[in-house]
């Protein structure tokens, strides 16, 4: 994979996607030759267009020589954990540049609209030599504040249809946001909630200004303005996200611990008995809980 080979990319991204067993071996050898890709976040409300800005946004930096990587986070069957939407289907013109790399995750019931396995696909991608890393989200609207724990921008889609500026406060968006985007601006609406963002921007009490955009994407429209936005964005916070490795380090735990003990109570663990006393009915949830959380040790 180091040497280039998108095949040897490909399969490290399964391994990630099916928490292989050395996957932490892997992550440990990988994350030495990260720390070079930009990475930008694409968030918003289903149906405000992020997949179309996403393509365009490709284009864009490929006219830079900037080599692309793209992860679209699709809502998983909760049956299967497959991906349902499949944003690949809308960027096929794409598949014929080698420079270019479109993956999709199921989130799998992830809060935040990122699968867990988002991280250290970003990671792969980074240290497989790509300049910029498109990371674009279910779009599940108050949770997606786990886009500012992978993104070094965010950047906020909405449509005129997206609802008052209120409902973006309540869920969360003022803060997440490095840029909004309204698309769909030849939409009925578009100046209004326009009006309305650069208003609460104002008012904001950070020094520095979010910038507020409008764009037609696919008519290509606004797309140079906010690739310049995104390349002037004051990167004194964001750069190698280097306060959030500790968060990192706590999912990446988290994750590791969430497997090990699924693995021991749907195996034949030392949890085999207490699970079988549960579905007995002998023991209720909470009593066999509690036992399980004694043996590991946890309060």
């Amino acid at each position: 994979m180091l040497k280039g080979d998108k095949r040897a990319l490909s399969r490290l991204m399964t391994y990630v996607d099916n928490r292989h067993e050395d996957l932490m071996k892997i992550m440990k050898e990988v994350y030495s030759h990260c720390g070079k890709a930009y990475r930008i976040g694409i968030t918003g409300p289903p149906g405000a267009g992020k997949s179309t800005l996403v393509d365009k946004l490709i284009h864009a930096f490929r006219k830079q020589k900037k080599k692309v990587g793209v992860i679209a986070i699709d809502p998983s069957s909760p049956f299967t954990g497959g991906a349902v939407l499949g944003d690949r289907i809308r960027m096929t013109e794409h598949g014929a540049d080698d420079d270019v790399f479109i993956r999709s995750l199921g989130s799998r019931g992830s809060h935040g609209g990122l699968s867990r396995a988002t991280r250290d696909i970003a990671n792969l991608m980074d240290a497989f030599g790509f300049d910029i890393i498109l990371i674009e989200t279910v779009g599940v609207g108050q949770t997606e504040l786990d886009i500012m724990a992978v993104a070094h921008t965010t950047v906020v889609v909405l449509v005129p249809e997206s609802g008052d500026t209120i409902q973006t406060m309540k869920a969360g968006l003022m803060e997440i946001a490095d840029v909004f985007v309204v698309n769909k601006a030849d939409r009925e609406g578009a100046d209004r909630i326009f009006a309305e963002l650069r208003a609460l921007v104002e008012m904001a009490s950070s020094t520095q200004k979010v910038p507020v955009l409008k764009t037609q994407a696919i008519s290509n429209k606004g797309i140079d303005e906010l690739i310049c936005a995104i390349e002037n964005i004051s990167r004194e916070n964001k750069a190698g996200l280097k306060g959030l490795l500790k968060e990192e380090c706590t999912d990446i735990v988290l994750a590791e611990l969430h497997q090990k003990l699924k693995a021991e109570m749907e195996g034949k663990g030392m949890f085999t008995a207490l699970v079988k006393n549960l579905a007995e009915k002998h023991h209720n949830p909470y009593e066999t809980a509690a036992e399980i959380l004694e043996k590991i040790k946890v309060k």
